[in-house]
């Protein structure tokens, strides 16, 4: 039997060979398809999963989606002996350099890092040096779930084909926010900020790249300002950058940002550090509008009295920036059974029903309801009393959109830094 599959594998690589394939990406592929036959059903995979230590390499700068992970490592405790370590990071890019340094030497098979919350640039720099197990996500019995036939998002980060590296976590979408009591009529596109902000001189600003909300900010505005762009020009931003893609599309977003500046918080020559510092001028009367990428933050905030409870949440007419997370397993993963294990979990009902609670985090959930009997549907239901600052306004008249190539990234935030950002 096993002879058979090692046959049918040098029947793959002789073919690829004849279309022009690597050897390796052959290799790579048809090893693990075997792998994947001889762990066989789900069953043999929660046999060996369980009980195991699993370090869940994830954000850690927001409390609520800390105490989230907290409940989830609560849960497969219970469930499976799953001991959940919640590796906290500053910056997703701490994992992808650990993976990388541990895959320089030679360290295969046991690496410390069994989990990773990921999405964009991040992916895209792991699969580029192949440091993410492949072909796995499919196996996860919930995965299903997300309807992926018919939800082709559910397998495409930034754009780029996920190729089963990694499980869809939860989705999001640019939310801004205002106290009511300062302004009453907040921006509805980015020209209007502009102008808004001209009026009301430091009362609002975004942080310092390449921090995620900064680079959220950035890109929704590099979308808005080239909407008026030819079709061929626009659609520059979902394909790897270049220089004569940069030279058609970035003058605008500098053009806009030099405008802006002067008529930010403390005149656009200091940007806090984070979306939580944000938060925290909002919350002590300095800014009078701000942005989130995590709605249910909003709501939350005020319930705390973080923020004050004349605060009210909303979407831009021209757009909010949207995208979905993941959570994806290093090719070297030292517990990748007991990873799966976890991840699935993540992606059953009552974990997803519960992430999406606006007092827990907010985090909109993946899951198709089509897929769910009428029963569990129900757990997705929102409360029938919530705060004001929970009703998103102008959020069915806000297009959704796409993130562009994760190439922009590192573009945008390089030469924003080159800018603005020198001895700042």
């Amino acid at each position: 039997m096993f002879s058979s599959k090692i046959s049918n594998i040098m029947k793959h690589i002789v073919a690829a060979l004849a279309l022009g394939v690597s050897v390796y990406a052959c290799l790579w592929t048809s090893v693990a398809y075997a792998q994947t036959n001889e762990l066989g059903a789900w069953e043999e995979i929660e046999a060996r999963g369980v009980n195991q230590d699993v370090y869940f390499h994830a954000w850690g700068g927001d409390p609520q989606i800390n105490r989230y992970i907290q409940w989830v490592a609560e849960q497969v405790k219970q469930q499976y002996q799953i001991t959940l370590h919640h590796v906290k990071l500053t910056d997703t890019g701490e994992a992808v350099s650990r993976v990388l340094a541990e895959k320089s030497a030679s360290n295969h098979h046991n690496g410390k890092v069994d989990l990773v919350w990921i999405n964009g640039e991040n992916f895209a720099a792991m699969a580029k040096h192949q440091l993410l197990a492949p072909n796995w996500v499919a196996q996860l019995p919930h995965f299903a779930l997300t309807d992926p036939d018919n939800n082709p998002a559910m397998s495409r980060d930034f754009g780029v084909p996920t190729q089963g590296m990694e499980a869809p976590w939860g989705k999001a979408a640019l939310t801004f926010y205002y106290d009511s009591l300062l302004t009453q009529t907040p921006p509805q596109t980015l020209q209007q900020l502009s102008l808004w902000a001209k009026q009301h001189p430091g009362r609002f600003s975004y942080p310092k790249p390449p921090d995620f909300l900064a680079m959220s900010f950035l890109k929704y505005a590099l979308i808005a300002l080239n909407n008026s762009q030819p079709d061929a020009i626009k659609n520059r931003l979902y394909q790897p950058a270049n220089a004569q893609s940069q030279a058609l599309l970035l003058p605008p977003l500098w053009q806009y940002l030099d405008d802006l500046h002067p008529n930010l918080w403390r005149k656009g020559q200091h940007f806090m550090s984070s979306g939580l510092a944000l938060r925290r001028l909002m919350g002590d009367g300095e800014l009078a509008l701000a942005f989130t990428f995590s709605a249910a933050e909003v709501p939350a905030a005020v319930a705390r009295f973080d923020l004050p409870d004349s605060t009210r949440s909303y979407r831009m007419r021209d757009g909010s920036l949207s995208n979905i997370h993941f959570v994806a397993i290093p090719y070297n993963a030292a517990h990748t059974n007991s990873a799966k294990l976890v991840v699935n979990f993540l992606l059953s009902p009552k974990a997803q029903a519960k992430k999406q609670q606006a007092n827990v985090w907010g985090d909109t959930s993946v899951i198709a309801l089509s897929q769910l009997p009428a029963k569990q549907q129900k757990w997705f239901e929102p409360p029938a009393l919530s705060h004001p600052s929970a009703n998103i306004a102008n959020q069915d008249s806000s297009p959704a959109l796409s993130e562009p190539h994760p190439s922009w990234t590192k573009v945008i935030a390089t030469q924003w830094l080159q800018r603005y950002g020198v001895m700042r």
